[in-house]
């Protein structure tokens, strides 16, 4: 996980200023205390009558190095020990000479402003350097979240960046919660600790659930440091020696939130974050806390960019559910009512008693009404077979079959669809049997037939190649038909999907879309595959393989 650069920010306790400020005034008085030293064991005053500006190098250095406060220490300390030590009449504050002291006043009053304006110099550096460590942090933080497509991926990074740049504001750890489909808090990540270990309580939970219902920041003492791995432990323990405690901060998104940080505190710090709308009121403070809500604000946008995203994956799901049911109804109302129409208008013919048929119509009738029933049915088996592949249902229940004892099953069942097409079979005799399942296949090679019917013209020939090599059975159908175009052949095989601008034969075999989808559905269910190409000197070639298995102690692999 790539490491986030780490901004340091001053979050420091009231006894800490204190001590800050006890050493910049011991600094600065022994610093102007060794010079006026220096000055008297040397007789250098009055001997160099400016020798007094010797101080303003002490104070510009307390002012770049310490801040304001060192250098208007050692400014008045500096006064008042060159009139002390110094000046006439000796070790009194008492100054004869009305030059002396203007001279000391001036000195004192630049000596002053000198040091305002290195501290001035020295602060607007350091917020020079702030700003840019927080820039480089945000820039590092968005790269490493946006190289992330996984949201957990990219909260854990967030939780890591928090911890790193905010440890010496006294956080200690940083974990994410967010509610899940039914609304309940889950964790998601943390900075320290392996979130399947992780145990949060019950009442933690309803806190959470409770800072979410109300937007509000909320602390409570914990024993959640007992939980974390001993090296952390022991840097906790060593520089926050008090309690900890658990912040659990909303994430805003508008007047919405949409989950919870929960961060691990040190005890004394119970200042760091503050609530957005405190921050202003506390001028202190309001750029650490507004650097620290740029993080949240990071992790918010990332958690409602996954929301947008699946809501948008969900309705392209249903537009294009919306889609297939539309073609779908609009593709069978039509190829199941054409069957259905051939079928009630012979069932009608013979029940009319006004006519007398002879037997040769009624034989015409009754064959019509056979095929459109087997047509009928070959549309509502690929409907179902498409239903159940799509559902993950279809199995293959293979045996052993010889192919081509099948081709020349699926050619004598399909000779009404063939109408006298002149179909060309080559079968080699030393095929060897193949597991599959006979009406899965059977339906496959029907497909096939039916569609180069469909699309080829009435008097082209048909053929049926079948191939055998190390590993696989190949069975190709072809055609002398118009081809495909190359922009279609990858997509041939779709639901509901025909050729654009292929003409269908001026017959009554209709097609719902779904054939070669069910071919293919089916082929790949016995683990071969299938594809077309066009052929040499016009016409289509559509192939599909079946693997070779073991059979009698040989191996066809």
């Amino acid at each position: 996980m790539k490491k986030i650069q780490q901004v340091l920010f001053l979050g420091d306790t009231e006894e800490h200023h204190t001590q800050r400020f006890a050493t910049d005034a011991c600094l600065a008085l022994l610093l102007t205390l060794l010079v006026t030293g220096i000055i008297y064991i040397a007789r250098l005053y009055p001997a160099i009558p400016n020798i007094s500006f010797l101080y303003l190098l002490i104070v510009l250095g307390l002012a770049t190095m310490r801040g304001l406060y060192a250098a208007v220490i050692a400014s008045l300390s500096a006064f008042f020990s060159f009139d002390f030590f110094l000046v006439p009449p000796l070790f009194t504050f008492s100054i004869l000479k009305y030059e002396e002291w203007l001279a000391l006043f001036i000195f004192l009053v630049t000596a002053i402003i000198t040091g305002e304006l290195a501290s001035a110099l020295r602060q607007r550096a350091e917020q020079a350097l702030q700003s840019e460590k927080e820039t480089r942090a945000l820039y590092e933080l968005v790269n490493a979240t946006t190289s992330e497509e996984n949201l957990d991926q990219q909260l854990d990074i967030v939780a890591h960046a928090i911890v790193d740049n905010f440890v010496t504001a006294g956080v200690i750890d940083c974990a994410i919660l967010l509610p899940d489909e039914h609304g309940k808090l889950s964790l998601q990540s943390d900075a320290l600790q392996d979130i399947a270990r992780m145990q949060i309580t019950s009442d933690e939970i309803r806190t959470a659930e409770s800072v979410m219902l109300e937007g509000r920041i909320f602390d409570f003492y914990t024993d959640t440091d007992k939980a974390l791995p001993f090296r952390f432990r022991r840097v906790i323990q060593a520089t926050h020696p008090k309690h900890n405690y658990v912040r659990l901060v909303p994430m805003h998104q508008g007047q919405k939130v949409v989950g919870v940080a929960r961060l691990l505190m040190a005890d004394g710090l119970r200042r760091f974050p503050m609530e957005r709308a405190l921050i202003d009121e506390k001028k202190d403070l309001n750029h650490q806390n507004a650097f620290f809500w740029t993080f949240i604000d990071q992790a918010t946008a990332m958690i409602e960019r996954a929301r947008l995203h699946r809501e948008a994956l969900q309705i392209e799901l249903l537009r294009r559910t919306d889609a297939l049911r539309s073609a779908l109804l609009s593709s069978v109302s039509h190829d199941l009512r054409t069957p259905l129409s051939s079928i009630k208008a012979a069932a009608s013919s013979l029940l009319q008693e006004d006519v007398e048929w002879d037997e040769e119509a009624k034989k015409s009738f009754a064959q019509a009404i056979e095929k459109e029933t087997d047509r009928l049915n070959r549309l509502v088996g690929n409907i179902l077979d498409m239903s159940r592949i799509e559902g993950g249902a279809l199995k293959a229940e293979k045996e052993w079959y010889p192919i081509g004892e099948l081709i020349h099953d699926v050619s004598g069942h399909m000779q009404g669809v063939l109408q006298d097409r002149n179909l060309i079979i080559h079968i080699p005799d030393d095929l060897p049997p193949v597991q599959l399942d006979y009406l899965q296949i059977d339906q496959v090679i029907t497909n096939l037939l039916e569609n180069a019917v469909r699309y080829t013209p009435p008097d082209s020939p048909l053929e049926i190649t079948v191939e055998s090599n190390d590993h696989e059975i190949i069975v190709s159908v072809a055609d002398r038909g118009p081809g495909i175009p190359q922009s279609d052949l990858e997509r041939i095989f779709d639901k509901f999907y025909r050729v654009s601008g292929a003409r269908r034969r001026a017959t009554s075999i209709m097609g719902t879309g779904l054939g070669l989808a069910v071919c293919r559905g089916l082929i790949e269910a016995h683990g071969g595959r299938i594809w077309v190409e066009n052929r040499p000197g016009g016409g289509a070639i559509f192939r599909f393989t079946l693997p070779l298995e073991h059979i009698e102690g040989h191996i066809h692999e």
